[in-house]
């Protein structure tokens, strides 16, 4: 039975949970069958952690086979309905190109005697691109990409004006190969929307310092940072095992395992981000490590040294990290529970296991009554495993230059990636009341994290729904990593 004190919390994430798929279904339906399918996905997706958290608060505890085989049976729906989303897919694309053909075929007798057959730029300023390189800019578009009507001084370049006749990504390869064709590397074909939400073509100068690369000094401080966050990982380790390293230095032999896992962890993350930034071609600078006593470190911050090619890249390299370095530290944690028995190295009080509903789940299926006594004995890779988590949703918190602002950035836009990092931030001012730990992240994205990443060279393709799928599944797991069990709910289940 739920107590008194039970039922709120309760009812509280039920209409959260049924808030998050209301919304979503709202923004699927205005594009029919295939935004239902990629709501569906979604759906399918999350359903088997939702019947996962939503039987556990009822007492009813999974084995870790039972979740697997749920895991499996939602990924071979979400396959399915991937299937059936693309080739609903195929067919209104096809009929889209159908329609455009069709205008484009009664306005093309116009457009020729005008302009042999492309668009008729109007031109508002003087250009600051050379009249011949703008002629040549003015021949890549045609009424089968790029439509452009109106021509306005932009900065060192111009913007472009006009209508869309494809689909972006398309358009977009076929105007940027026909420009380099023309001028070589010398511009860059930005594909973006305008502030009344139509597209438009930018045209800037291609400088290949942009953004600029490090300097000395700073690759200086990011070994320092290096070097600080290993320290502060060995004394997190120290904290654990009930001394301070600094004071007793002659025992760092002891912190090693512990220390040198959680930094493990970090270096997986960032080298899952350099590994899919390459293949995109896509620049990183030296990753700046934020070294934190309290868990070893705050994860690092590393820019892009390079403009991305679209928001997929920036999603696919946004998520790299987290799902590399939280996937390999859930792994650890789960092998560390399973070897934990009695007489295991570590000793925690139980109530350490009420602060993650999804680390306090796990040890409840895999060690059971052990989660009653005072004293839980535990294998240390489930400290590391556990630190791992911490770091990784931290870092998946929807805010500015993190990770999962970027991953919200890439799927929603800028616009709502700007009120989830207000959202975020506020939240996190409301949790430092009576957490230091949240004040500090607070402060560290108020002053470094804050701004958005700057638009791609193709702004309008927006990633599939398997990445806005993955989005949701990313967050939703955060959350379960950070939100703490009640001390009620978690005593009625017996973790305390």
């Amino acid at each position: 039975m739920l107590t008194s004190s039970e039922t709120p919390i309760i009812a509280a994430v039920v209409l959260v949970v049924f808030g998050i798929l209301a919304w979503g279904f709202y923004r699927a339906r205005p594009f029919g069958k295939l935004g239902i399918l990629a709501w569906l996905q979604s759906v399918v997706l999350i359903i088997p952690w939702l019947l996962f958290f939503g039987l556990f608060a009822a007492g009813i505890y999974l084995n870790i086979a039972v979740v697997l085989f749920l895991l499996v049976v939602s990924t071979g729906v979400y396959i399915f309905l991937g299937r059936q989303l693309r080739r609903e897919g195929l067919e209104a694309m096809l009929q889209q190109r159908a329609t455009q053909k069709l205008a484009a075929d009664t306005t093309s007798d116009k457009v020729i005697t005008e302009e042999d057959g492309r668009s008729s730029v109007v031109i508002r300023e003087v250009m600051p691109i050379p009249e011949t390189d703008l002629n040549g800019i003015k021949g890549i578009f045609g009424i089968d990409t790029f439509f452009a009507t109106e021509t306005i001084a932009y900065q060192e370049g111009a913007i472009f004006k006009g209508n869309l006749r494809g689909e972006p990504e398309a358009v977009h390869n076929r105007l940027t190969q026909s420009l380099q064709e023309r001028l070589g590397e010398k511009y860059r074909l930005f594909l973006v929307e305008n502030t009344d939400g139509k597209p438009v073509v930018i045209i800037l100068p291609n400088r290949k310092e942009d953004p600029p690369s490090l300097q000395i000094s700073q690759k200086v401080f990011a070994v320092i940072l290096l070097l600080a966050t290993l320290a502060t990982s060995l004394e997190a380790a120290g904290l654990l095992l009930n001394f301070d390293l600094f004071s007793h230095t002659a025992r760092w032999k002891e912190t090693l395992p512990i220390g040198l896992g959680v930094f493990a962890v970090l270096l997986v993350h960032e080298i899952g981000h350099w590994f899919i930034a390459r293949r995109y071609q896509v620049r990183l600078s030296w990753p700046f490590f934020l070294p934190a006593v309290q868990i070893g470190s705050f994860g690092a911050i590393t820019r892009f040294a390079s403009v991305l090619p679209s928001r997929k890249a920036l999603f696919d390299i946004a998520i790299a990290g987290p799902a590399l370095g939280g996937l390999l530290s859930l792994v650890i944690l789960i092998i560390g529970l399973l070897l934990s028995h009695q007489g295991s190295f570590f000793q925690l009080p139980s109530q350490f296991f009420q602060s993650s509903i999804l680390v306090g789940s796990l040890a409840r299926v895999v060690l059971g009554a052990a989660l009653k006594s005072p004293l839980v004995n535990i294998h240390p890779l489930v400290v590391i495993g556990w630190l791992g988590l911490i770091i990784t949703a931290l870092n998946l918190m929807p805010a500015g230059q993190l990770d999962g602002g970027r991953i919200v950035q890439a799927i929603y836009g800028r616009k709502i990636a700007g009120r989830a990092t207000i959202a975020t931030l506020a939240v996190l001012a409301l949790i430092s009341l009576g957490n230091t730990l949240a004040m500090y992240w607070a402060i560290v994205i108020l002053f470094l994290q804050r701004e958005q990443e700057r638009p791609s060279l193709n702004e309008i393709s927006e990633p599939d729904d398997a990445r806005a799928a993955l989005c949701l599944l990313a967050l939703f797991l955060m959350i379960t990593t950070l939100l703490p069990l009640t001390p009620a709910l978690a005593g009625r289940l017996g973790i305390g």
